[in-house]
């Protein structure tokens, strides 16, 4: 019926679904507002390309691939903002110049400007801290990451967006003389 133009069959056919969907939205997220937003999402997506479904698959897995393709989509984009954590962390020591050993004054300033960079860390979950830590500082990639941490990628990359976002905000904050040069 839908497929035939009935825009009021949808509701029917996707009422079942809601409830899992934003559930896997959730679990992919961890984030309320975001697992709402990309259920519906899918949710239009779906009612959209109905026309191209294929009724050979399940139209649970099928919404739900469209769930994970919003969720995908979202990571993505945020991925391609800078990340300022891992920006000011690397140009933290060129914030000053000369080796600790010829000028300990510029020592101290570094281990100054590294010491308040790590009490940033504490603006984020335990969880955030633990990818952030795992991903920018000790280069683990995505895999290695969520196996330490026994969880999925999408994990991973959802706890570093959020975490680099969160970092962002408290250097641009905290510490805007880091930006200069940009």
């Amino acid at each position: 019926m839908v497929l035939a133009g009935r825009t009021d069959a949808f509701e029917p056919l996707v009422s079942p679904y809601r409830r899992p969907l934003l559930a896997l939205a959730w679990r992919l997220t961890r984030d309320a507002e975001d697992a709402r937003e990309i259920a519906q999402e899918a949710l239009l997506r779906a009612f959209r390309s109905l026309g191209g479904y294929d009724a050979s698959r399940s139209f649970r897995n099928w919404l739900f691939q469209i769930a994970a393709n919003e969720a995908r989509d979202r990571w993505r984009k945020r991925a391609r903002e800078k990340a300022a954590f891992r920006d000011v962390v690397e140009r933290a020591p060129a914030a000053t110049t000369g080796s600790a050993a010829a000028d300990p004054e510029a020592g101290r300033e570094r281990q100054e400007v590294r010491s308040d960079l790590l009490r940033s860390l504490d603006v984020l979950s335990p969880r955030e801290r633990e990818v952030l830590v795992l991903r920018d500082l000790e280069e683990l990639d995505v895999r290695e990451t969520a196996g330490t941490l026994g969880c999925s990628a999408i994990a991973v990359r959802v706890h570093l967006s959020k975490a680099r976002r969160k970092l962002r905000d408290v250097l641009r904050r905290d510490f805007p003389h880091l930006e200069e040069g940009r």
